[in-house]
C-alpha cells in the first residue's frame, strides 16, 4: 500500500509503527516523504500511480473529496498550534496624515511570503486578512518553507507565513510575531485549528485503514522511545528538543479521533472558505462515514 506524508516529526512519530511492521494485520507500506505542498498536488491528480493514503492540507480537501475520504485520525489538528505571521521589525510605518500604522493594518499593500497557495495556513491567512487588514495585503510570494524566514530576515519580503517548527525557531532569525493565526481562529470560532488531514482512496477499506492508523498512533504514545531514531533521521536538522516539542504540540487527542470538536472545526473552516469563494463548495455531511 502506498502512502505519502511529510518528514516532519509529528507525521513520522504517528506512522512509525505501521511503517516498521508493528501494526498487526496491516499491509506493508511503500512510503514517499514529501512536503505537504507536494502531497496536495499529488492528491489533486488522483492518477493510478497516486498514493493510496496521503497527508494533505485541510484547505486542499475540497479538490479531492470525490476520490479520497477524510480519515478521522492521524492528522494535525489542535489548539495553540496555528500558523504564524512574522516580520523582521514591528512593521510600524509612516502613513501620512493617518500617522503610525502597526499590527495587522501595517500589512496593507505589503509583500508576504507563503509556503503554498493551497495550504491551510494560507487559507487561514486569507480569512484573517480579509477581516483584519484594510485594503488587503499586496503581493503574495510563494516560496519553499525553509526559505521564508531568511527572506523575511533579509528584507526580501515584508512578512512571512510559517508553520510547524518555525514556532520554536523564529526568534533565532531575529523575527517578530505579528499574528498567531491559531489564536485568532480559536478566539473567533472557539474551535481547534484544522491543519493537516489524512485521506485514503474511497475504493479501499477506509475503516480498516483508520483502525491501522489509530493503532500506530497508540503504539507511538505507548512506546515513544522506539520511534526516536526514525523521527530524528528525517527531522531535517532539527534538534531533539525541537523535534520533541513539535510532537508534543501536534500529536494530541485529535490524532486518535477527530471527535465532535474536530469535525466542527473542519466544517467551520471549509464552509467559511467556500462562502468567501476561496475553495470549492464541499459536501460537509460526506466528510463523515
Amino acid at each position: 500500500m502506498k502512502i505519502a506524508f511529510s518528514p516532519c516529526p509529528n507525521d513520522t512519530f504517528i506512522f512509525h509503527a505501521w511503517v516498521h511492521g508493528l501494526v498487526p494485520d496491516a499491509p506493508q507500506l511503500e512510503v514517499t516523504y514529501a512536503d505537504i505542498d507536494v502531497t496536495n498536488q499529488i492528491a489533486s491528480m488522483a492518477g493510478v500511480d497516486a498514493p493510496d493514503i496521503l497527508k494533505i492540507s485541510y484547505a486542499a480537501l475540497p479538490w479531492v473529496q470525490s476520490d479520497y475520504a477524510l480519515l478521522p485520525c492521524g492528522g494535525a489538528l489542535g489548539r495553540g498550534c496555528g500558523p504564524l505571521v512574522l516580520t523582521n521589525s514591528s512593521l510600524n510605518r509612516s502613513n501620512g496624515d493617518a500617522g503610525r500604522v502597526s499590527g495587522a493594518a501595517a500589512l496593507s499593500g505589503r509583500r508576504v511570503a507563503v509556503p503554498s497557495e493551497r495550504s491551510t495556513a494560507y487559507l487561514l491567512f486569507r480569512l484573517w486578512a480579509a477581516q483584519q487588514v484594510p485594503g488587503g495585503v499586496g503581493e503574495i510570494v510563494v516560496m519553499p518553507f525553509h526559505e521564508i524566514m531568511p527572506a523575511v530576515r533579509d528584507g526580501l519580503v515584508d512578512a512571512g507565513l510559517v508553520i510547524h517548527e518555525a514556532r520554536f525557531t523564529y526568534h533565532t532569525y531575529g523575527l517578530h510575531l505579528l499574528q498567531d493565526l491559531g489564536s485568532w481562529w480559536e478566539a473567533d470560532t472557539g474551535l481547534p485549528i484544522p491543519l493537516g488531514a489524512i485521506i485514503a482512496r474511497r475504493s479501499l477499506d477506509v475503516h480498516a485503514i483508520a483502525d491501522w492508523i489509530r493503532t500506530s498512533v497508540e503504539y507511538a504514545w505507548a512506546h515513544p522511545e522506539v520511534s526516536r531514531d526514525y523521527v530524528m533521521s528525517l527531522a531535517q536538522e532539527l534538534s531533539p528538543e525541537v523535534a520533541q516539542a513539535h510532537i508534543d504540540l501536534y500529536v494530541n487527542e485529535f490524532s486518535a479521533n477527530l471527535g465532535e470538536d474536530g469535525y466542527a472545526a473542519v466544517h467551520a473552516l471549509l464552509s467559511r472558505a467556500a462562502e468567501a469563494g476561496l475553495v470549492p463548495k464541499v459536501d460537509l455531511a460526506a466528510l463523515r462515514w
